[in-house]
């Protein structure tokens, strides 16, 4: 009878979580969760990831930011007035 170590379901949510909060280069095809814009924003939390566009990023991004294990802005890639 072989022995195999065991992983708890923390150790995997943990491990997973982590290979999940690595930022990675937002694309044309991420869309907002929301209203389906181009997303400039991911935000990365323990049950998954959600996108926004930069408008409902401003609009609950702070209690986003105080939830998430990882939240990636690039909205300052956007062009003011364009």
């Amino acid at each position: 009878l072989h022995s195999f170590p065991t992983r708890r379901s923390s150790d995997l949510l943990s491990s997973s979580a982590a290979s999940a909060s690595a930022e990675r280069p937002l694309t044309t095809a991420d869309r907002c969760d929301v209203c389906a814009a181009q997303a400039y924003v991911r935000v990365v939390l323990l049950t998954g990831e959600l996108f926004f566009c930069a408008h409902h990023a401003r609009e609950h991004g702070e209690r986003l930011k105080e939830v998430a294990l990882l939240f990636q802005d690039e909205t300052a890639t956007l062009t003011p007035g364009a």
